[in-house]
C-alpha cells in the first residue's frame, strides 16, 4: 500500500530511527542490483580516513567499496532517468590538493562513494551539527564522493553547499546533494513536499557510469513494510506544515482514506 503523498510523507519524520534503518537496506539492495562486478555496497561499518596528518574513524550510511575480483558476475542492466540536478560551481572554496585514501581497516578495500540520509541529530543542536560537519569536512577533503539525502524538515540547512548559493525555487525543501570528487561545485537535487522524490546520479569511479538510485520505490517499500498506512493522520505532523500545504494535505489524506 501506498501512502497519500507523492513523495515523502511528513508524518514518517516522528518516526525517523526506522525510516532511517530502512532506507539503509532498501536503497542498499537496489544500490547492490546495479553496481559493476567489482563494486559492492556495504552498510553503516566504520572507516578509517586519514584526516590533518591523524587517522581517525568514521561511519557513512552507505558506501561504495572496491574489492579484489575473484570471478566475474555480470551485472544487471537496468535503464532508469535521473532527474536534472542543479549544477552550482564552488569554485571559490579552498582548494584541496592531498589525496587521501579511505580504506576498511580489516580489509584494506578502497572507498568510493559515501551516501548519508540525514537525521534530525544531523541539523537539530550544536553537538549534532558539530559533528556531522566535521565528518562531511573529512570526506569532501579525503577524495570520497559524498552523496547526501535531506528529508528532514526540522533544523537548519547542512548539506554541503551553502544555503545563498542554491537557487530559491528549491530552498526550503527537501534536498539531495551531491559532491564528486572530480569536479568543485556540488549537484543539487531538489525534493518538494508536493512531488515525487528524485532518481538521482550516485557517482563511482571516474571510469564507471552513474548508478541511478531511485528514491520513490525506496520510500514506498519502507511505507508499505513499515505499515505506516496506520499511521495516525488526525494529529498534525512534527514539525507542522505551512498552512497552504496542511490545506493540500489535508485533501490528498481524506481522498486517499477514502479510496482506502
Amino acid at each position: 500500500m501506498t501512502g497519500p503523498f507523492p513523495g515523502i510523507d511528513p508524518w514518517l519524520e516522528a518516526h525517523w530511527r526506522d525510516v532511517h534503518a530502512r532506507f539503509m537496506v532498501y536503497a542498499c539492495d537496489q544500490i547492490a542490483d546495479r553496481l559493476p562486478a567489482d563494486l559492492q555496497a556495504r552498510i553503516d561499518e566504520q572507516l578509517a580516513v586519514e584526516y590533518d596528518d591523524a587517522w581517525r574513524t568514521i561511519s557513512p550510511d552507505i558506501r561504495v567499496v572496491k574489492q579484489p575480483m575473484t570471478h566475474r558476475i555480470s551485472p544487471t542492466t537496468v535503464t532508469v532517468s535521473a532527474a536534472e540536478p542543479c549544477l552550482i560551481p564552488l569554485s571559490d572554496e579552498p582548494s584541496t590538493h592531498r589525496h587521501i585514501e579511505i580504506i576498511d581497516r580489516t580489509s584494506g578495500e578502497r572507498v568510493v562513494t559515501a551516501i548519508e540520509l540525514l537525521s534530525p541529530a544531523n541539523k537539530v543542536g550544536k553537538l549534532g551539527r558539530d559533528s556531522y560537519v566535521k565528518k562531511q569536512t573529512e570526506y569532501l577533503t579525503s577524495g570520497v564522493n559524498l552523496v547526501e539525502i535531506d528529508l528532514i524538515r526540522a533544523g537548519r540547512h547542512i548539506v554541503a553547499v551553502p544555503f545563498d548559493r542554491l537557487p530559491p525555487r528549491i530552498r526550503g525543501q527537501g534536498l539531495v546533494c551531491v559532491r564528486r570528487n572530480t569536479y568543485q561545485g556540488a549537484e543539487v537535487y531538489g525534493a518538494p513536499l508536493r512531488e515525487g522524490l528524485p532518481t538521482v546520479r550516485i557517482p563511482l569511479r571516474p571510469e564507471d557510469p552513474d548508478l541511478m538510485l531511485e528514491l520513490q520505490p525506496v520510500f514506498d517499500e519502507i511505507y508499505r513494510k513499515g505499515r505506516y498506512h496506520q499511521t495516525d493522520y488526525s494529529s498534525p505532523p512534527v514539525p507542522r506544515l505551512s498552512k497552504s500545504d496542511t490545506g493540500w494535505a489535508s485533501e490528498r489524506i481524506r481522498e486517499w482514506s477514502q479510496s482506502h
